[in-house]
């Protein structure tokens, strides 16, 4: 969906801490592919290397993009923010203690940059609304409207939660997310990610009821992307 723009790398003339970027030794760069780790790649950006830093942003930018996007309800505001949370990235790479995994790091910043947002223009509201379903090119036709209905229906009761209920079921079911990263990523007690997902489901599970969808919601099929 996104590329590294030109505006953001043009933000990354200055290695974290303000040092000049250098190129990571030549061991470590080819070393770097498909199956390259995110720790990996977050100690390369930590020593100023731009190409781990595009690397961990082609793998990431679309998922921390749609979190974003899901806060907001607002595509422009989502891809500037999708700008600052790389940019923290960049400067703040050798913050990163390997206290959880580096995709929950990354939604943690995401979910603090919406927030600040949030203050910043503090007439705006949580809008759930501006998440199509993407298509899978082998659904016929029939099966492709019956997704879309579905992901319709899902999205539609997904608005009816609380934002705090919201968040909880997002993180799980689409990012995949373990109740105890949850917690990290909103800064509450595993205890109350527990209590709020118990609520969520149990709400979510009424409304898809009434509105004619009896399979609850699976990891197998989360919610549209």
């Amino acid at each position: 969906m996104f590329t590294l723009t030109t505006s953001i790398l043009s933000n990354l003339a200055g290695s974290p801490g303000n040092i000049a970027p250098r190129t990571f030794p030549r061991a470590l760069a080819l070393a770097f592919g498909p199956n390259v780790s995110d720790e990996a790649l977050i100690a390369a950006i930590a020593q100023g290397d731009r190409h781990a830093m595009e690397l961990l942003y082609g793998r990431h930018n679309v998922r921390v993009y749609r979190f974003v996007l899901r806060m907001t309800g607002d595509a422009a505001l989502a891809e500037d923010l999708v700008g600052e949370v790389f940019l923290e990235v960049w400067r703040h790479a050798d913050g990163f203690g390997a206290r959880s995994q580096v995709s929950t790091w990354l939604l943690a910043i995401a979910r603090n940059r919406a927030l600040s947002a949030f203050r910043r223009h503090s007439d705006e509201q949580l809008d759930d609304h501006g998440v199509a379903a993407l298509e899978d090119p082998a659904d016929d036709p029939e099966m492709s409207v019956q997704r879309k209905d579905r992901s319709a229906v899902i999205q539609k009761c997904l608005s009816q939660l609380s934002a705090a209920h919201r968040e909880v079921v997002d993180l799980v079911y689409y990012h995949e997310k373990t109740l105890e990263e949850v917690a990290q990523i909103v800064g509450a007690p595993v205890s109350t990610i527990k209590t709020r997902m118990f609520h969520a489901r149990q709400r979510m599970g009424d409304l898809l009821r009434a509105a004619g969808l009896d399979e609850p919601l699976s990891h197998e099929e989360p919610l549209s992307h």
